[in-house]
């Protein structure tokens, strides 16, 4: 019995080592075949990256020493499209068509947004250039069209194409702001009050106030309050105009149902006013009176000293209009008249712009950039002279939905007390300039 057991043993144990031989054998071979596995891969990579630098070193090669002109640049390859044809070919025209300004405004452009857009060289791919970074989100703000037809037409691709546009949104809002949307020092407000007299004949009045919408995609949370009155999606910015046509406060992002008085309430221009900051520190003299400047709005904001709407005209019971003095009445026609400024400004910035016209199909971190990015951009253009061809405007008013029109204001409690003291002013200096 005692043999029996000692045989048992050394069987189970010569058991034992031929098991873990074999496995030992399996491991090795295994490790052996994941060795050889990881050379090949890493020898098919370096192939592959020496191959992609040996095609962009002969791709370079062919742009440098390319000088074949072929037909006009509609049909033109995309790969030398920009730097052949665009550089090139194009007229005056041409930049001021497909790229909302001169070609010397779009340079100056290129050298103010060169700190935040210019981009290094990688062992991988050439950076693009600031000028063509500028171009591809360029033409996505005057066109609105999708990112894939510029990828095509720019021979980029369409993460670039949005990558471009969010980077020069955010580098004008960043560059320019301080130089083209800024306070009015005391000359620019005497300019402005002088443009409002004598273009329109309305004293004393250095800006309007209005509203822009710009439809966009159903958001993903709180959709309803981004119906605005029309019926539609739109984000809703507050934009102060001055006599020049030019946006001197712009506040961007609120929701298109958002009621326009609170939005001017929380607003830094509601401060800025109501601290007198849009007037000179001594007030000029209207009507024998110290009065500081104005500005004009809509009948939805409420009536303050320094902000004038027009009198209301409510109906009555039969549908007939309350009876307003003659006063009255012309004061209302003359602001009426100069609240033009401001529709004005906003038709030629969404014309100029069509990304503000047709529906934007970038997210809602993306759009208030790109509202104050445009307004900027309109301010360049107009500073610079830039034309502005009246076909975009043909454009924008046959492709628009319908502008909202928003509810008056008809409570007193949100009036400043004095006022109408104030109104009762341009009422009375309106009523001798007639006599």
């Amino acid at each position: 019995m005692e043999e029996d057991g000692q045989l048992r043993s050394v069987l189970f144990l010569m058991t034992y080592l031929l098991m873990k031989r074999r496995r030992d054998i399996n491991d090795a071979n295994n490790q052996r075949r994941n060795e050889i596995q990881r050379r090949i891969r890493h020898r098919q990579y370096f192939f592959q990256r020496q191959r992609r630098m040996i095609m962009m070193m002969l791709a370079g090669g062919i742009r440098s020493n390319a000088r074949i002109r072929t037909r006009p640049w509609t049909t033109t390859p995309s790969t030398d499209w920009w730097e052949r044809v665009v550089m090139t070919e194009f007229q005056p025209s041409d930049w001021l068509d497909k790229f909302r300004m001169s070609k010397e405004t779009f340079f100056y452009l290129c050298e103010k947004l060169r700190p935040r857009l210019a981009r290094q060289d990688t062992s991988f791919r050439l950076a693009l250039p600031v000028e063509k970074r500028v171009a591809v989100a360029l033409w996505r703000l005057a066109s609105n069209i999708e990112y894939r037809t510029i990828s095509t037409l720019f021979g980029v691709g369409k993460s670039t194409v949005c990558r471009c546009v969010r980077d020069m949104c955010h580098a004008i809002v960043a560059l320019l702001s301080s130089i083209y949307l800024r306070p009015p020092c005391e000359q620019e407000l005497e300019d402005s009050a002088q443009l409002f007299l004598l273009n329109l004949g309305f004293p004393h009045c250095v800006a309007a106030i209005a509203t822009l919408h710009t439809a966009i995609i159903t958001p993903s949370n709180n959709a309803s309050d981004y119906i605005n009155p029309a019926g539609w999606l739109s984000v809703m910015s507050q934009v102060a105009v001055n006599g020049q046509g030019q946006f001197w406060d712009v506040c961007a992002s609120f929701p298109g149902g958002t009621d326009p008085a609170d939005i001017l309430q929380n607003s830094s221009l509601w401060a800025t006013g109501a601290e007198g900051r849009l007037s000179p520190a001594k007030p000029p003299i209207f009507m024998g009176k110290p009065l500081k400047y104005v500005l004009l709005g809509d009948t939805c904001y409420p009536l303050q000293s320094w902000l004038l709407k027009a009198y209301p005209e409510e109906r009555g019971r039969r549908g007939s209009h309350t009876s307003l003095t003659k006063q009255q009445q012309l004061f209302n026609q003359r602001l009426t008249s100069a609240l033009r400024v401001p529709q004005e400004a906003l038709l030629r910035l969404r014309a100029r712009w069509q990304c503000l016209s047709k529906r934007n199909d970038c997210g809602l971190d993306v759009v208030p950039t790109m509202i104050l990015a445009c307004c900027i951009l309109h301010n360049v253009c107009e500073s610079h002279g830039d034309a502005f061809m009246a076909e975009w405007q043909e454009e924008v008013a046959a492709a628009e939905s319908p502008h909202p029109i928003h509810k008056p204001v008809l409570s007193n409690s949100v009036d400043e007390s004095h006022a109408e003291e104030v109104r009762q002013l341009f009422c009375d200096y309106f009523e001798q300039l007639n006599a």
